[in-house]
């Protein structure tokens, strides 16, 4: 018998380590490594029943020049959703692994069982595997969503031997596992939802949709900390990681791509959350817009930019004196770090002194702001509430701030612009390089190009 060959890796970086100790040396976590099973040593016989079990077919793959490759074999095709298609990249691509994560509660399963019962019934072959639930379970779920249920193939199966056997046999061209962390493989000596299970079985999955141009859903769990629970090597496995953001105490959630080998990153796909499932909201502008009816001080517009279309919402900050020692700098949907710089600038470059005052920003929406673009939204909220004056309802702002105090220009600007005119602002402060050449019917753009101007615009 072929001896073992043993690994210990880290479940946060995902190094490995030729033998067990208590800190991880690439990323210096404590009490992070778990033992996994890489198989057959080198140098050990290794017999076709090894290769089998392994998922090898025993059959070299053609060598072909790029030039040749055929590129319409593997058509793009719709999930009937037109939100998740932009998240995806353009929809659903044959042999492609995605991985769906998110909070418990909130919809990824529900979402899941409305694409697979949609294109079940639009001629789609699809199979939907849960390891988590009942049949029956998801049956009751269905009925509830008043979900077309015919066409659609189920199986209640946690080992990936069975599934890819019935898969084998059924041939869908998609195939949902709800959820990776349950599933186990009778090859790897450790219990469900262990580092080296959840490696082995996905790595499996992948392997057999791959073979078969199968569509691969994966369903993962989160940590109390929102990362991805599981492997870190998991994320490089796939070809698609997007996650399903949204709190319990509202109905939105908003699908974002944080890794996409056939599409833009950071995309975004707002959907909410009904009676009957998930739904699409084409306008997610309006929904971040909706503002009070009186002006009230520290709050402006914002417009970013997310994936391949512009978003705008309402960014507001409120600015009070601080009876502590260290005042308070809380950001929510923000960088901390960055609201501790900006307002350093805007000490400096600006002239107003807020270090015995504490300072609160939010997002409104939820959404959480990735980009630079939005430094001059929130210098001019906290000025604004700082001032307890209130902006203009019809004010729209953007732009990076550098250390010098200096408004750098932000990438796509006249599409910021346009999606702004389009829901009614009358004006816009922006970097003087993002100022269109030619006029925006209707919208009034002020370019500057230091702080002091764009205090002297409000």
């Amino acid at each position: 018998m072929a001896k073992t060959k043993t690994a210990y890796v880290c479940t946060d970086c995902g190094a490995e380590h030729g033998q067990w100790q208590g800190q991880c040396a690439m990323c210096k976590a404590w009490n992070t490594l778990s033992q996994i099973n890489l198989g057959a040593a080198s140098g050990s016989p290794a017999t076709k029943a090894d290769f089998r079990k392994q998922g090898y077919t025993g059959m070299a793959s053609a060598v072909q020049d790029l030039a040749t490759i055929d590129l319409q074999a593997l058509p793009r095709y719709s999930t009937t959703i037109s939100e998740l298609d932009r998240v995806l990249g353009g929809g659903l691509v044959p042999g492609s692994a995605v991985l769906i994560g998110g909070n418990p509660g909130a919809g990824k399963s529900t979402l899941l069982l409305q694409i697979m019962c949609l294109l079940a019934n639009g001629g789609k072959s699809a199979l939907y595997v849960t390891g988590e639930e009942s049949l029956q379970q998801v049956g009751m779920r269905a009925e509830r969503l008043q979900l077309p249920k015919t066409n659609l193939k189920m199986l209640a199966e946690t080992n990936v031997e069975k599934i890819c056997e019935a898969a084998q046999q059924h041939r869908p061209d998609l195939l949902v596992v709800d959820s990776i962390q349950v599933m186990h493989s009778a090859e790897v000596p450790s219990a469900p939802g262990s580092v080296s299970q959840v490696r082995e079985c996905a790595a499996y999955l992948i392997q057999y949709a791959k073979q078969t141009n199968t569509v691969l859903f994966l369903v993962g769990h989160v940590t109390k900390d929102g990362n991805l629970a599981g492997p870190k090597v998991l994320e490089h496995m796939i070809d698609c990681f997007i996650m399903l953001e949204g709190d319990s105490d509202t109905k939105y959630r908003i699908l974002r791509g944080q890794k996409n080998r056939f599409g833009a990153v950071n995309e975004l796909g707002v959907f909410a959350m009904t009676e009957l499932g998930l739904k699409e909201v084409k306008n997610p502008s309006a929904i971040f817009l909706a503002r009070t009816e009186e002006d009230t001080p520290g709050s402006v517009v914002m417009v970013l930019w997310e994936g391949t279309r512009p978003l705008l919402v309402e960014i507001q900050a409120l600015v009070d004196g601080s009876q502590l020692g260290n005042p308070r700098r809380v950001a929510v949907g923000l960088e901390q770090n960055r609201l501790a710089m900006l307002l350093a600038v805007l000490h400096r470059h600006g002239g107003l002194y807020m270090a015995d005052q504490d300072v609160f920003v939010n997002v409104v929406g939820g959404v959480k702001v990735a980009e630079t673009s939005a430094d001059l939204a929130l210098l001019l909220a906290i000025v604004s509430s700082f001032k307890d004056q209130a902006l203009p309802k019809d004010l729209v702002v953007f732009g990076e701030i550098g250390l010098a105090g200096e408004i750098r220009p932000v990438p796509s600007g006249q599409e910021r612009l346009r999606e702004a005119a389009k829901h009614g602002f009358t004006r816009a402060i922006v970097p003087k390089a993002n100022v269109p050449k030619t006029p925006i019917p209707g919208l009034q753009v002020i370019g500057v190009t230091k702080i002091a101007q764009a205090l002297e615009a409000i």
